[in-house]
């Protein structure tokens, strides 16, 4: 059984080996962990025009689902939840270019979804 302590250990350096694949990709990482009331976003970076809301999720094997599948209509509408509050919080309008992105990692290998899924109400 896997501590709590290492699960939050492990997931930095997840989170971490995310942040060097985007910095490596051109991207700008904005925020890491972003919290608020309306929920989690693990990742905020630019991509070029666009504002980038990614979700890190991580599986050592496939026998529970791959990470992607873990990121299901519940989590989506938390992470879209957070993104609306972002976006007001920092005075970013409607019009602001926005990307729901998920990096994948199974193992230490990234899968990168660009535009995974959009805005859910």
């Amino acid at each position: 059984m896997i501590k709590e302590n290492n699960k939050r250990k492990l997931g930095a350096q997840v989170e971490q080996l995310v942040r060097e694949y985007l910095t490596a990709h051109g991207f700008v990482i904005l925020e890491m962990n972003y919290r608020c009331k309306q929920g989690e976003v693990d990742i905020i970076a630019k991509d070029g025009i666009y504002y980038v809301f990614i979700e890190v999720k991580y599986r050592n094997s496939i026998r529970y689902g791959t990470p992607q599948e873990a990121v299901g209509y519940a989590k989506q509408k938390r992470i879209s939840q957070a993104t609306k509050y972002y976006l007001y919080s920092h005075n970013l309008d409607e019009f602001t270019p926005v990307r729901f992105d998920v990096a994948a990692v199974l193992d230490n290998k990234i899968a990168y979804y660009k535009n995974a899924f959009d805005f859910v109400v």
